[in-house]
């Protein structure tokens, strides 16, 4: 496979949200705002095989959503509209989509097989690729074997992965849903909060001489990542000495300078691009401890994964492109039936941090109220991201759900074989999964509550008006091909949403603002005298702060 040669030219910025396609999509919501789940699926008793997609391994339910084939229809002619499929072409041939950062957009080529080609800029961008997964794959065999081993001769047994945001949340997320291909002998941690209490909760527990650090940071210089990092040395140091520090600290960085100025061999420094978002860098080098932890032959059938999905959106037809299916969907929901958040419900512990993988994934992206052209946007944008893991969800915001007055969607996802010998939890996990999107889109009437039975002034409170659409995704069983598959569904997705809304997905000037003012305070705690140059409020929590600490 060879893709093509990097284009030399953005595609037209299209401002969809103001096209008569839009506005023949909205018209088509609205249409069906009268019509209920039940009707829908009393009307048309192959409802659920008309809606329902396949993409790699994964199964995609859609026909709980307030959907019909003249809503569908305009949808995708809103994609049509947007140019969805030229876009997503200029992403994957490495054009500069990233317009405000003018740099190429290319998280899929870092899952692209070896063979393979991408020449961007003039450079093979997949021989490099390769390059770095080789020599991650070296690393984590030699200390996975034990051939590595610390300042005292012992074998690593403790990763701890010093990070944040995308250095943090892809690889922890992953880490924990692929536990059950780990090894016993290696357990991973992660810390990111600048917070010492997360640093300590794993210092405190662990060996000097068995314990490794991964040190995340593309610049060197993020003070989070850096304050923690230095802790980390030090407390190693009063144990094994400053010699140990090569011995026990590796880095993935871009910065050899800074990274052997704080004392790592830059042999030991694992390299990625600035085309890589860190929301999507999972796959790159940042992934390092990951593939320590579960080896790089799964890491390997990981990125196989990313890659099926990837194929899928690029190449299948709109009207089965399941990535484009779920973001119209979305749009929908947010755009023309007033959601304002999105539930992510695993039915699967191992997924537990997944929600709060996507909150950074989705709002980071597409938390945007400027277009690419620097006008505000006048439609909603990204929701609201949220969710734990079923069933503990079910005794905690399901209530809202059902019965609140707000309206959420939910994802729920779900796998028919557990990673555990525990089959009979695994079934009446499945119950719950199933039993929840069917009481969440049909509910109970109050007909049917009475028929029970019940007191009449008792049954306004146990009427269940339902209502409430879902989309499910199901697949045989949650491994690293498959986890690489969800993860790539959700970002394709993501990124069609950008391309409809007009926003640059892949900047996040958001997040600048507060880092800025956070350097400036932390000057000012350590001055001598009161301070006075912020608003009154700021003011006075610092002067407090001050007085108080």
């Amino acid at each position: 496979m060879t893709a093509s040669p990097t284009k030399t030219a953005l595609p037209a910025i299209v401002t969809v949200v103001d096209s008569p396609a839009w506005q023949t999509a909205e018209s088509a919501a609205n249409s069906l705002k009268g019509s209920t789940l039940r009707s829908l699926f009393a009307d048309d008793p192959k409802r659920a095989n008309m809606y329902t997609y396949e993409a790699g391994s994964l199964r995609v339910d859609f026909s709980k959503h307030l959907l019909n084939d003249q809503l569908l229809s305009a949808l995708l002619k809103v994609a049509v509209a947007a140019e969805v499929a030229e876009q997503a072409e200029a992403m994957f041939n490495g054009t500069r989509i990233n317009i405000t950062e003018d740099r190429s957009v290319l998280h899929t080529a870092l899952r692209l097989p070896r063979e393979a080609s991408l020449m961007v800029d003039g450079v093979d961008v997949v021989t490099e690729i390769h390059a770095v997964l080789d020599q991650m794959t070296v690393f984590s065999d030699r200390v996975r074997s034990g051939e590595w081993i610390g300042a005292t001769g012992k074998r690593i047994s403790l990763i701890v992965n010093i990070g944040i945001g995308g250095s943090d949340l892809g690889p922890s997320m992953a880490y924990e849903a692929l536990r059950a291909y780990g090894s016993p002998d290696l357990a991973c941690r992660f810390v990111s909060n600048v917070d010492g209490a997360d640093l300590w909760s794993v210092l405190s527990q662990a060996d000097p001489a068995t314990t490794m650090f991964v040190v995340s940071s593309k610049t060197f210089t993020t003070i989070e990542t850096i304050t923690n990092a230095t802790s980390a040395r030090t407390w190693l140091m009063e144990s094994l000495g400053a010699d140990a520090v090569p011995h026990h600290f590796v880095a993935v960085s871009t910065n050899a300078a800074k990274v052997a100025e704080f004392g790592i061999d830059p042999a030991n420094m694992f390299r990625f691009w600035d085309w890589v978002g860190g929301r999507y860098s999972m796959d790159s080098a940042i992934g390092l401890s990951l593939m320590l932890a579960i080896g790089s032959a799964h890491f390997h059938e990981m990125l196989a994964g990313f890659h099926t999905i990837d194929t899928h959106f690029r190449n299948a037809p709109l009207a089965q492109n399941v990535p484009v299916l779920m973001a119209l969907v979305g749009i929908a929901e947010g755009n023309f039936f007033g959601a304002q958040s999105l539930a992510v419900l695993p039915y699967c512990q191992e997924l537990k941090l997944f929600p709060a993988y996507l909150q950074q994934l989705d709002m980071e992206s597409n938390g945007k109220s400027v277009d690419r052209n620097g006008n505000f946007i006048n439609v909603q944008t990204g929701p609201v991201v949220w969710g734990t893991p079923g069933t503990n969800g079910q005794h905690a915001y399901y209530q809202l759900i059902h019965q609140g007055t707000v309206r959420i969607p939910a994802d729920f996802i779900g796998f028919a074989k557990p990673n555990h010998p525990l089959t009979h939890h695994h079934d009446l996990l499945m119950a719950n999964f199933f039993a929840q999107t069917e009481a969440l889109a049909f509910g109970k009437t109050a007909d049917e509550v009475a028929a029970e039975g019940v007191r009449s002034d008792l049954v306004p409170h146990k009427t269940f008006v339902g209502e409430h659409t879902s989309t499910t995704i199901t697949a045989e069983k949650l491994t690293p091909h498959v986890l690489g598959q969800l993860v790539a569904l959700y970002e394709q997705k993501v990124f069609v949403q950008g391309v409809i809304w007009n926003v640059n997905s892949f900047d996040q000037w958001g997040v600048e603002l507060g880092k800025v003012l956070a350097t400036r305070i932390g000057a000012e705690l350590a001055g001598p005298n009161d301070v006075a140059n912020h608003d009154s409020s700021t003011n006075a929590l610092i002067n407090h702060y001050r007085a108080t600490r």
